[in-house]
């Protein structure tokens, strides 16, 4: 069945064009999308919990256009939540964004249902009043050069694992669905952006002194080659990075997935493969 409506959280909605494949190497359908993310909704909304979600549509699947948007589509329905908040600079002439909030099953199916294939957040929340509270995680993105992976990828983990168990922060690795991993901390929200986005800085800098081989704090692409480019930069305050649980738009729908620290400690050591995970084996 290509369209039908469906009841969520209370909600009726009509998801359409069903039958439609969305990843053509896998034959994997806008059906299947959805049922993946409403199966995994109990890990995936905690982590959209009070942040504002923007979202990378590919309404005809991940070989066909694909647009970023920001902006709830003007005809989107009055119970869904929403945030409105001001843009950092301008974003296509506007001063104001208004952001979809997801607070349960009903809007993520939504979302998912215009091929929002894709949810990313940022790494603060709002509070009841819908204004941007300080930062409460902090993301080190993990991005392998050219002749690196995920087994170098690992080994950077752990190194940056242990500066921040150092100071007093745990962090957690997720694999990005991509080509590396995010590593995110717990923040106590007391500091702003700027200030978490200085401190990361600090770190990769640091390691990239201290592994010169391994790890490289520059963007330049032409330094990546057989390193990991640890990415601080996404602790910017207009920045987004993958939502844990999203599936990414890649020739296969991977995942963004929550690991093990002894999967990654297995995969730095040469014992076990780490290697990003497809829906169908989450």
């Amino acid at each position: 069945m290509s369209s039908q409506q469906v009841s969520v959280a209370g909600r009726t909605l009509r998801v359409s064009n069903l039958d439609k494949v969305l990843y053509p190497a896998t034959g994997t359908t806008k059906g299947e999308v959805l049922t993946y993310y409403v199966t995994h909704a109990e890990q995936i909304l905690p982590e959209l919990a009070d942040r504002p979600v923007t979202r990378i549509r590919w309404p005809e699947g991940v070989t066909g256009a694909h647009f970023f948007e920001k902006n709830l589509p003007s005809g989107a329905p009055d119970w869904l939540p929403r945030v409105t908040l001001p843009t950092p600079g301008s974003s296509r002439g506007h001063t104001h964004l208004t952001f979809p909030l997801v607070t349960d099953l009903a809007v993520l199916v939504y979302l998912v249902n215009l091929g929002s294939l894709e949810l990313h957040v940022p790494q603060w929340r709002v509070d009841d009043d819908g204004a941007a509270l300080p930062p409460d995680r902090l993301v080190v993105d993990l991005d392998p050069g050219p002749g690196a992976g995920l087994r170098e990828c690992s080994r950077v983990a752990l190194l940056v694992r242990e500066r921040l168990e150092a100071v007093g922060l745990g962090p957690r690795p997720v694999t990005s669905g991509s080509k590396g991993m995010q590593l995110y901390a717990g923040l106590e929200g007391t500091r702003g952006a700027d200030e978490v986005s200085a401190v990361t800085k600090a770190l990769a800098e640091k390691l990239a002194e201290d592994h010169p081989d391994l790890v490289t704090a520059r963007m330049s692409k032409s330094l990546r080659s057989h390193k990991v480019f640890l990415d601080w930069s996404q602790n910017n305050g207009a920045k987004t990075t993958i939502c844990p649980w999203s599936l990414r738009a890649r020739e296969r729908p991977q995942v963004a997935l929550p690991r093990e620290w002894a999967e990654v400690e297995a995969a730095a050591s040469g014992e076990a493969d780490l290697e990003q995970i497809t829906m169908d084996r989450v």
